[in-house]
């Protein structure tokens, strides 16, 4: 097994893995990589940040505002769009170069695919010579590959009922388990104060990204700054809009920025643990046709199934398997494309850009 995997190319090697461990969360084999590889999230300061929807963006955002007070930053991100280097805020060379660095160690250790990454952007980071990185969790937060960095300020960015089966069936219960990446010591910049009792014993600020950055100086930041990632309320040429919209929260969001008049083809497809009714509830107010497909994700539910769950709220639908086809088919109605659902979906459409 040990020679067919070192056969693959670094790349191939990674997308043949799961993100998911086979024998439950936890920091054990994360913590073991780490000490293989000479702690290199110990070489720079970190941000950690933690939430349910707009974490990448507030990611991005810290590590900008940073950067105009003369900081070397970066941003560690998931999942991506336009191709994995998009996580270690570098470039496909870069990436790969972290890649390699870490697969020995990682293949010893039997990491799954979200702690490779994650160890590949520590190390990268290292290496690039960060003074402070801002690291956005991947689920929950406790027993995230994540929680291995020591950050001196944690920004929740807000909590929804999301992945209920591993992180708890209440909000209350959610932030708790995000909130656990707060340390000893680490400032707290929470959005409002419904879960400021979880984190009592930290100082607590309210705010954003700014709040966080500034959290983070212990001083104003006065620069204005603007970001922008693939995927997340991305607008692209005839009107069309890409948004990774995978909640019905954040389809609620989404409708709240989507240009007028709400009258776009619905491209969607949608992970079967996901609420994807209420989803389609909320995005049957930008349009009145849906075009159902499936993402490459093995998660994702079949065109079938996601069109079925729209009938009933959209006056046309069509599904169609390939979202390279359904993407033609809905452009073919003369009229502004909103593809979403699932950052998986955008990942697919963005190869063929």
């Amino acid at each position: 097994m040990q020679s067919t995997a070192r056969s693959l190319s670094s790349l191939d090697w990674l997308e043949s893995l799961s993100p998911w461990p086979s024998e439950g969360f936890g920091l054990r084999r994360m913590q073991e990589l780490l000490d293989r590889l000479d702690r290199p999230e110990r070489a720079y300061a970190a941000i950690h940040v933690v939430g349910t929807k707009g974490k990448s963006t507030a990611a991005r955002m810290i590590a900008a505002l940073l950067a105009t007070e003369g900081l070397r930053t970066a941003a560690y991100t998931s999942p991506h769009v336009s191709g994995w280097h998009e996580r270690l805020d570098t470039d496909a060379s870069g990436f790969v170069r972290a890649l390699e660095r870490v697969r020995a160690d990682a293949e010893a250790v039997g990491a799954t695919q979200f702690e490779i990454l994650t160890a590949a952007a520590f190390v990268d980071f290292a290496e690039r010579g960060l003074d402070v990185a801002v690291v956005e969790a991947g689920l929950g937060g406790r027993l995230d590959a994540t929680n291995t960095v020591d950050a001196g300020v944690v920004l929740l960015t807000n909590v929804g009922l999301e992945h209920t089966e591993v992180l708890g069936e209440t909000r209350e219960a959610i932030a708790r388990e995000k909130l656990a990446v707060a340390h000893r010591g680490a400032v707290v910049v929470l959005p409002d104060l419904e879960f400021a009792e979880l984190v009592s014993d930290h100082e607590i600020k309210l705010g954003g990204a700014r709040a966080a950055a500034e959290a983070f100086l212990g001083r104003p930041i006065l620069a204005q700054v603007e970001v922008s990632l693939p995927g997340r309320l991305e607008a692209r040429p005839g009107g069309e809009i890409r948004d990774g919209a995978h909640t019905p929260a954040a389809a609620e969001w989404l409708l709240e920025r989507l240009p007028e008049p709400h009258d776009y083809v619905v491209l969607a497809s949608i992970l079967r643990d996901k609420d994807a009714a209420g989803i389609l509830e909320r995005l049957a107010r930008a349009g009145r046709t849906l075009v159902a497909t499936q993402s490459s994700s093995e998660r994702a539910l079949s065109a079938t199934e996601v069109a079925a769950l729209g009938r009933p709220l959209f006056p046309e639908v069509a599904a169609i398997d390939d979202p390279r086809a359904a993407l033609a088919y809905a452009r073919a109605f003369g009229k502004p494309v909103l593809a979403t659902g699932s950052l998986y979906l955008l990942a697919d459409l963005s190869e063929e850009d």
